[in-house]
């Protein structure tokens, strides 16, 4: 299956929900079938071929999204696995920012989960078109007609129900094709692999019949051309009705729904023949857009193997110590050994080899046309977000969203050999997660780590002694905190000083004015270019830079600030870098310890999602926690409350919330802006 693949022929999907709905196991099932793999491995004994990092095996949760290629029907599928736990939401965000399509895998017995909730509203904000598939049918307490409810209320999707159950929990014997109007029945002994169409037995043939009038009425809310038919009392043929869906899919206005068991394998083939003839391949997704370095002007990228390259660098992973970027080409070919250029670095890179990825085995490719996610070796340079082209037709492809990081906390290395390998195993980790951050505490001496959330964290520390063999002590998680200024201020600074026989001088006077939150830092220099201190310029600006990123009042980096040097004094024979260097950074600090400096913290966009009857109860502890309402929704018996709340105030939220519930209230929580900390 080389890259002779046709466009029309590229599914790029990814499995979104939440955690426990059976994300892993659905692909697993599906690389089975298709002839991937040879035996299925199970999440719960830690031998599923997608989770494969030992901390997934371990926890039986997804945390990275792996990559995997299968084939079915003459069509090329590209499966992107994503985690389903909130401090992993970077991980989902830059893998729906490259797909085409999403399956959206709900649990029969809970219906839609918060989390599925969430990662189905960034599906929306991409515009990815979705089908759904209901597992778990044989559990007990699986209730279809509730499940497919919970779609319409808590996702305001429009469900087109393709197959429904035969039976359910321990009664669940396969699936009715509603299209076709046939059984499907699984074969127990090839694992799922066998399955037949055969007549709807007796006791189903009414619900068939009732689903199949239901599936023409949602059809014709959405498509003119059944519209028409069905109020006309035409007929339908099987494949107008298909085509139907296929456009109602691709435009976001139904979302074809399959059921069944992916762990007793049934249910999975219909799905699969879903993807193919129902998901858009990508030529059908709007072009790519991105903006010509050159011009700043907006430019498109249609999927096209003739044109310029346009390519854009999802992730990045460490393989056996060598990085591997996962690439998605959206025009364009990719050849082996190519130079391509890097806009965002302004670097030209070698793509060293390309591979079609699965999972953690790999098959080389010489070229890889437009529509392909692949793996790329040799890009040292090129990190998440950044865009890849042809060097003659530049273009800067809009960035994945990177999140700030939030918690941090202090680590040491427990002995001398650790510590030689903790400087290298850091960089990798910041290379690979954009959330993560990594900084040297100037007064501790400590090294800080920052992340998204406190499970964050602690998989970044078990990957420090697993992957890089490298055993750290950790402090607490601690919230990381800002400071900035509340009104303009100068101040001057001598440095006069004899060292090693040699007199220094330098006198500087720097201001600093307070800028809008969120607005960043800027530092100038008014000096003319005449003055007889401008060759000392560089030296004041980069001292007074520094100053302000070892804070003056409280030790944060400052933010939000103007710093400029108004005037310098230059004295003849005593001039020096180091002294202007030292007075710079002295005026700074002096300049920001007289501008009402004022701490800032984290302030969190909470989303808490509870039945009705807690409400009360919840909101009480959210004010208690200087918790602000934003707005309050109902979805059916259920309350979603969105508001701000400091950070510092939300530790062991997850707990208060499940106690405060029975278990029953969920939250995501996401870092919205830096607000000054109320005393």
């Amino acid at each position: 299956m080389g890259s002779a693949v046709k466009l029309k022929n590229l599914r790029n999907i990814g499995i979104i929900a939440h955690i426990d709905a059976g994300k892993t196991t659905l692909t697993e099932r599906i690389l089975y079938y298709t002839g991937k793999t040879h035996k299925m491995g199970e999440v719960h004994n830690g031998a599923a071929v997608m989770d494969w990092m030992p901390e997934e095996q371990e926890r039986g949760i997804t945390i990275t999204s792996a990559v995997t290629t299968c084939e079915w029907q003459g069509c090329q599928i590209n499966i992107v696995d994503t985690p389903g736990h909130v401090d992993f939401t970077i991980e989902v965000e830059r893998s729906l920012r490259v797909l085409d399509g999403a399956i959206g895998v709900f649990d029969a017995v809970n219906g839609v989960e918060p989390q599925s909730e969430t990662v189905w509203h960034q599906a929306d904000k991409y515009r990815v078109p979705k089908l759904a598939f209901i597992n778990k049918m044989d559990r007990l307490g699986a209730d279809f007609p509730a499940a497919v409810q919970s779609m319409r209320e808590k996702l305001g999707a429009r469900p087109l129900l393709l197959t429904i159950p035969m039976g359910q929990e321990d009664q669940f014997r396969g699936v009715i094709d509603v299209l076709k109007q046939k059984a499907i029945v699984w074969d127990e002994e090839s694992l799922g692999a066998i399955y037949q169409e055969v007549p709807i037995p007796a006791a189903f043939t009414e619900a068939a019949q009732q689903a199949y009038e239901n599936l023409l009425e949602a059809l014709a809310d959405v498509d003119d051309a059944v519209m028409e038919a069905y109020v006309g009392g035409e007929d339908l043929s099987p494949e107008e009705l298909a085509q139907a869906i296929h456009r109602a899919t691709i435009h976001l206005r139904a979302v074809p729904t399959y059921c069944g068991s992916a762990l007793r394998n049934k249910g999975v083939q219909p799905l699969l023949d879903g993807i193919v003839r129902f998901l858009p391949d990508p030529t059908e997704v709007p072009a790519v857009t991105g903006v010509n370095p050159l011009t700043g002007e907006t430019e498109q990228r249609p999927a096209r193997r003739e044109g310029p390259l346009a390519a854009l660098v999802f992730k990045i992973i460490m393989d056996q110590g060598r990085k591997l970027s996962y690439v998605r080409i959206y025009s364009g070919t990719l050849k082996t050994g190519q130079d391509v250029y890097n806009p965002i670095k302004k670097v030209t890179e070698k793509a060293a080899r390309i591979l079609r990825m699965h999972a953690n085995q790999r098959e080389r490719l010489d070229e890889a046309p437009a529509g392909n996610l692949v793996g790329v070796m040799g890009l040292k340079h090129s990190t998440t977000g950044d865009t890849l082209c042809s060097p003659e037709a530049p273009i800067v492809l809009e960035p994945i969203e990177s999140y700030i990081p939030v918690m941090s906390l202090a680590i040491e290395p427990q002995t001398r050999d650790d510590q030689e390998k903790l400087e290298a195993a850091l960089s990798r980790l910041v290379e690979e997660d954009p959330s993560v951050r990594v900084w040297t505490d100037e007064e501790t001496g400590q090294i800080i780590l920052s992340g998204m959330g406190e499970l964050h964290l602690e998989v970044l520390i078990h990957r420090l002694e697993r992957e890089f063999h490298t055993r750290v002590m950790a402090g607490r998680p601690q919230v990381v905190y800002r400071e900035t200024i509340n009104k303009p201020a100068t101040a001057s600074a001598v440095f006069d000083r004899e060292l090693a026989g040699k007199r220094h001088y330098a006198a500087v006077t720097v201001q600093v004015t307070p800028q809008p939150r969120g607005d960043g830092n800027r530092v100038e220099s008014k000096l003319p270019p005449e003055h007889p201190a401008a060759p000392f310029v560089p030296m004041m600006l980069e001292a007074v830079t520094g100053a302000l990123l070892a804070g003056a009042a409280f030790g944060q980096p400052v933010v939000d600030v103007a710093a400029t040097v108004l005037e310098a004094e230059v004295r003849e024979g005593l001039a020096s870098d180091m002294a202007f260097r030292v007075a710079a950074m002295q005026a700074a600090k002096q300049a920001c310890l007289e501008g009402q400096p004022a701490l800032l913290e984290p302030i969190m966009r909470v989303e808490i999602i509870v039945p009705e009857e807690f409400m009360g109860e919840v909101i009480g502890d959210f004010n208690a926690r200087k918790g602000k309402i934003e707005e309050l929704q109902s979805k059916g018996a259920i309350r979603v409350i969105t508001g701000l709340a400091p950070l510092a105030s939300m530790f062991g939220y997850a707990t208060a919330l499940r106690s405060a519930t029975q278990g029953r209230g969920t939250f995501t929580m996401q870092f919205h802006h830096f607000g000054q900390a109320e005393k």
